[in-house]
Parts: C-alpha cells; structure tokens; sequence
C-alpha cells in the first residue's frame, strides 16, 4: 500500500528487453535505500514494481509486458516519482493507493493559474470505463501523486497543482499530451462492485 506522497524523483537510467518484459534501472535520487532490499515493492510513476537488485543508489526492476501494456512512462531516461510502501506506523498523509495503474490517461491543459502563487491547473482525460470511479472532491493518483479532484465533466477531470507538489514531483513537467498513469480511489470501486453485486 502506497500514500501518493512522492518520497523522491528518480531517472530511470536504462531500460532493456527482457523477455516480453523489461528491466529496468532507476537512480533512487534522494531515496532513503538503506533498508530497500530485493524483494520490497516501490512504487514508480505510481506503478508498484518489486526491487530485484539494489547497487548503491540504483534501483532494478523487472517489469512485465503486462506492465508495461497498462502504464506509461517506464522508458529509458523519464524521469519517475518514487514512493516506499506504507508502514502501519505511518501518517496517511495522502490516500490509500495499491500501485495498481488502473488506466491511462492524457493531459488536456496544464495552465497557470495564479501568477502570485505559482499554482497550475491540470485537466486529464481519463479512459471512459474509470470515469465513473472519479469525483468531485474525491481523490486521484496521477503518475503516483495523490491529488484532490476539483472538477469532473464527463471523462475530463480537474485538479490544481500547488508549487510544493510541482516541486518535490514530476507533475511540473506535464504538457498537453502526455500520458500519465491514473489510479482511482479504491474506496470508489468497492461501492461500485457492491452496487453490482447487491
């Protein structure tokens, strides 16, 4: 379990085939690794990846092609957010996330919205079958940051970008265009399946 607090910006550093797959190699940037081992989960781009080697500050991963069919930006030299998992002693700073990339969606507008503030509005639009899970004033991870939903009109939701979140994140780069790994709020599929089934 994850918070979409991002912890670090990482680069991935090399990206090679293997199998259907990819293995990938991600510098930890400021990442505390002293107790990552192989075999622990980080979250990448919001993407829950298990470690399989740790060299210095060089994070391996392997990722799957099914991996790698449901998310975006796990290619050579994007840079990533990075997020240990959650420990039950932990503040739940942001919001219950799995890792589990539930689609992927496309910027639409990334503006500034006050000049005196530095503050910018994102607008993304998600794959049809997930807008139904996102609400207003609901939660939403992109790339793995937790962000609060502003607005929603049909698959296109809003959510503002304050400075601290543009600068301790990947979010600042994001253009119209850009395709970013989306997970809806958990809680919103539970209520869903339980509608479906009840």
């Amino acid at each position: 379990m994850f918070t979409g607090i991002v912890q670090a910006v990482g680069q991935i550093t090399a990206a090679v085939p293997r199998g259907d797959g990819m293995r990938l190699a991600i510098g930890g940037g400021e990442l505390d690794l002293v107790d990552v081992k192989p075999g622990d989960s980080i979250a990448v781009a919001g993407c829950c990846l298990t470690v399989v080697a740790v060299d210095g500050k060089t994070l391996t991963f392997d990722a799957s092609a099914e991996t790698l069919r449901c998310t975006a930006g796990l290619d050579g030299g994007a840079r990533v957010n990075l997020e240990k998992p959650l420990r039950l002693c932990d503040r739940l700073g942001g919001h219950l996330l799995s890792g589990h990339v539930d689609g992927v969606g496309v910027v639409a507008r990334m503006d500034v919205v006050g000049a005196a503030d530095g503050s910018y509005l994102l607008e993304v639009d998600a794959p049809e079958e997930l807008a139904r899970f996102i609400a207003t004033k609901g939660s939403i991870a992109v790339d793995g940051v937790s962000l609060t939903v502003n607005r929603v009109l049909g698959p296109r939701f809003a959510a503002n970008l304050i400075p601290h979140t543009l600068a301790a994140t990947t979010l600042a780069g994001l253009a119209r265009g850009r395709r970013v790994n989306l997970e809806v709020d958990m809680l919103a599929r539970y209520v869903a399946r339980l509608q479906q089934v009840g």
